[in-house]
Parts: structure tokens; C-alpha cells; sequence
């Protein structure tokens, strides 16, 4: 499949979940914007779309909505369908499928996905909030990996 399909196959899976990449935008501004000046949201919206132009990131965020969207549906099988559910806390795929995005953008992409993950500001939390009977266990890691991978994409080009 062509990297441009995939691209808006990615971005159409954001979309169907509801997900406002200018409000991503906005937590990657409110981590970089101490260390640059003249940072805007529009730049660090450009970031993220540069990182989801990686085809790497964009089979991750169709994988990770997939199973996310799967379990809402209750298709899976046995205990899994439980564990990705609640997203149970000791359930580590869906920060491992996560990391393979920040595993491109390095040391500060790794750094700020920990804080991110463990933080959960703004949209992030939204979409680790549980109690609008939806299934985000995946989502909510992989924006943490977006967020996390733009930051590191304006860190190195400073």
C-alpha cells in the first residue's frame, strides 16, 4: 500500500475516534514552548503531522485503533477481550505498540512518553478516561507517542 494511503487511512482512524490533532498540538506546545521561542501550535501541529507521515507511525495508529475499536465490539476472545477493556494496569502492549513510535524520535521522544503516559494531560486523559463506556486502551498511548515524538522532531531542529 502507498505511503499516502496509509497516511489518510491513519488520519481517518484519528478522525473516526474523535481525535483533534490541534488539541495534541496544544500539550506538545505546553512542553516545548519553555526551551523555544516563538513556538506556536501551529508549528507543533506540523510536527505531529510530520511524525504521522512515517509509515511505522501509521501502521501503528491503524493497529492500535483496530484493537481498540475490536474491543468495543467485544471480538475478542476470553480473557484478552476483559484485560484490553479496562485496560488493565499491568496490560504493557499497549504502551510496547506505542513505543514503536517513539522508538524513532529517540532519548527525548522516550523521556517525554514516560511523562506523558504517566501524566495524561489535556486530550491524552480524555481519552484515558474510562467512563464513557468507549475502549481507548490503545489510543490514549499512542497520542502520548505523537505528542512525545513531536517534541523530540522540535527539539532536534533547534
Amino acid at each position: 500500500m502507498k505511503n499516502y494511503l496509509l497516511y489518510d487511512k491513519a488520519l481517518e482512524a484519528l478522525t473516526r475516534r474523535g481525535v483533534d490533532l490541534i488539541r495534541l498540538a496544544q500539550v506538545v506546545y505546553d512542553l516545548q514552548s519553555p526551551y523555544q521561542k516563538g513556538l506556536t501550535v501551529d508549528i507543533c501541529h506540523e510536527n505531529i503531522l510530520k511524525v504521522l507521515s512515517k509509515t511505522e507511525v501509521q501502521h501503528t495508529v491503524i493497529t492500535g485503533i483496530q484493537m481498540d475499536e475490536l474491543a468495543e465490539k467485544k471480538l475478542w476472545e476470553g480473557p484478552l477481550q476483559t484485560i484490553i477493556e479496562n485496560d488493565e494496569s499491568l496490560y504493557g502492549i499497549d504502551e510496547i505498540l506505542a513505543l514503536s513510535i517513539v522508538n524513532l524520535y529517540g532519548t527525548i521522544a522516550s523521556t517525554n512518553f514516560g511523562y506523558l503516559d504517566k501524566l495524561k494531560p489535556g486530550i491524552i486523559g480524555e481519552y484515558n478516561n474510562k467512563t464513557k463506556g468507549e475502549v481507548h486502551t490503545f489510543l490514549d498511548d499512542i497520542l502520548s507517542a505523537l505528542a512525545a515524538s513531536a517534541c523530540s522532531r522540535l527539539a532536534h531542529s533547534k
